[in-house]
């Protein structure tokens, strides 16, 4: 606040909490506070809707808010000396210290038993995210082949009844399936972080952190890159040091973002059977606990070679401020979940609705003229294999061959540049196309057939070769436009997008290479 004011810049002062803050016995003089600071000080209790309106009325008009005839000292030394006098002035009385909150903190923050309670969080979590949200993603899933059904039934034959069944619907639809666990995601994290855990898992976590050269502000960043890779990279603004800051930045894409969740999804639900490995623990959710903790494993280890190789400095100390645990009023964590809902079918909606129209055009045209005697299936795996989209797919082959993948996966891989979920729609597509009309995507996955061999497309190793080439890659084109923004140049963004893929693809080539000598050619009957 000092630092704002001594800019000269319009400077209003926001209060929260102060609920709590009575409810443990304290007081906070505000007229006393806005005195003192010479600015406008307002008190907000945002879950109950307090304060709100006179804040609106504050920022309606930024330029009247009066300011200090007497800016804070210049000196750092003085203007803490400064702070504390004035917090000092308007404390009436110190809130008394959470009994409880001590008490859990024995445990959650204890080097052991912390880190154990972490480790069972995370599996809980990601159990939890497979278990509840298969029934809604089977019922959706029916729906969606329903209206494609009745698109095709009630539309007049040609392109047109094509574009929206096989396009429209199988491709943004294809992805509105996963909504489910997107919304399972986000609620489930907006109550760690709402309750207060996040923020002493950051402090488990900086023990691992600080081996490595970071802290955990970087962690704190790394987290929200569960959500997203965009807000992850802006919150790197709050880590002091620029190196542990570039750092932060160049290995946050390597956290799993919601965008891999449908991925993982629809290959997990396909080929991963529905088993229980102990108890409650079902081989679906361990599965994808793996795939996440690959990435966050590999966010550290190249955190770690980074910091001793192109980006070396030192790390600072890390302090953050423990929240007193608490419920979440139920209003606020919704408003969270359901913005979050939003968020995703706006994207299906917008670039996963733009790339199913051109994906469908890529896939359909041109028309090729086709061999003699082809029944119908043959006739449209024919002219797939020829559209431009195919002939792209066959372009890329030589060099994702070696991963275990086909053309129709390349084409997914290209699509998934513009968004990683992309590829789900993708598939979807070229699927629909190319005459599986009648099946779900993870049906048409698992009955597909090399057409010489007669051997299953999707193999272990296949699955899990592109199940790690999603782990590592860098597939998304907003993730690259806030790195150059972040970082003021396009040196950064190109080196991660170089480093990753070769990442990705080194990784999936030995994925591929382990399970084939394993025997994982085939799907165990």
């Amino acid at each position: 606040v000092g630092e704002a004011i001594r800019l000269g810049l319009p400077t209003c002062v926001v209060l929260t909490m102060l609920d709590e803050l009575a409810a443990r016995g304290g007081r906070l003089d505000l007229a006393r506070l806005e005195a003192a600071l010479g600015v406008p000080v307002v008190g907000v209790i945002g879950h109950r809707g307090r304060g709100i309106d006179a804040l609106r009325r504050l920022m309606r008009d930024p330029a009247s808010w009066p300011r200090p005839v007497i800016p804070p000292p210049e000196d750092r030394s003085e203007r803490a000396a400064w702070a504390d006098s004035i917090v000092s002035s308007v404390i009436g009385q110190r809130p008394a210290r959470h009994a409880l909150t001590e008490k859990i903190d024995r445990v959650v923050l204890h080097p052991f038993w912390g880190s154990l309670l972490f480790a069972v969080v995370m599996l809980t979590f990601f159990q939890l995210i497979f278990t509840w949200a298969t029934p809604a993603m089977d019922l959706i899933d029916g729906w969606i082949t329903s209206l494609a059904v009745l698109a095709r039934e009630t539309l007049p034959p040609g392109w047109i009844a094509d574009l929206v069944a096989d396009g429209l619907i199988a491709g943004v639809g294809s992805v509105i399936i996963f909504l489910p666990q997107i919304v399972i995601l986000f609620a489930l994290l907006a109550l760690l972080e709402d309750v207060g855990y996040m923020a002493r898992a950051a402090f488990v976590i900086d023990r691992v952190m600080g081996r490595i050269g970071l802290e955990g502000r970087s962690f704190v960043a790394l987290l929200s890159s569960y959500a997203c890779a965009v807000p992850g990279i802006m919150a790197t603004r709050t880590i002091p040091s620029p190196r542990d800051r570039l750092v932060t930045i160049l290995v946050a894409p390597l956290m799993t973002c919601s965008a891999r969740l449908p991925v993982y999804a629809l290959l997990i639900s396909a080929f991963v059977p529905e088993r229980r490995v102990w108890g409650p623990i079902g081989l679906q959710g361990l599965v994808l606990l793996g795939l996440y903790l690959a990435g966050a494993t590999a966010a550290l280890v190249v955190a770690a070679i980074l910091k001793r190789t192109v980006v070396r400095g030192d790390g600072l100390p890390f302090t953050m401020e423990l929240p007193t645990y608490r419920w979440p009023p139920l209003r606020l964590w919704l408003s969270q979940v359901l913005g979050s809902a939003r968020a995703f079918l706006r994207r299906a909606g917008t670039i996963i609705l733009a790339a199913s129209i051109v994906l469908w055009f890529l896939l359909n045209f041109p028309k090729p003229e086709l061999p003699p005697g082809l029944d119908e299936d043959a006739a449209a795996a024919h002219a797939l294999e020829h559209s431009v989209a195919g002939r792209l797919g066959h372009a890329i082959e030589p060099i994702i061959a070696p991963l275990g993948f086909d053309w129709k996966i390349g084409v997914g891989l290209i699509a998934s540049l513009a968004a990683r979920e992309v590829i789900v729609a993708t598939l979807a597509q070229v699927y629909a196309t190319g005459g599986d009309e009648g099946l779900s995507l993870r049906e048409a996955l698992r009955a597909d057939r090399d057409p010489e061999t007669g051997r299953p497309i999707f193999t272990p190793a296949t699955v899990g070769s592109l199940l790690v080439f999603f782990v590592f890659a860098l597939q998304c084109t907003s993730t690259l436009a806030i790195m150059r923004r972040e970082t003021n140049s396009w040196r950064w963004p190109a080196f991660a997008f170089g480093y990753l893929f070769t990442l990705a693809w080194v990784a999936s080539f030995i994925t591929y290479r382990v399970i084939t000598a394993l025997g994982g050619t085939d799907w165990l009957s």
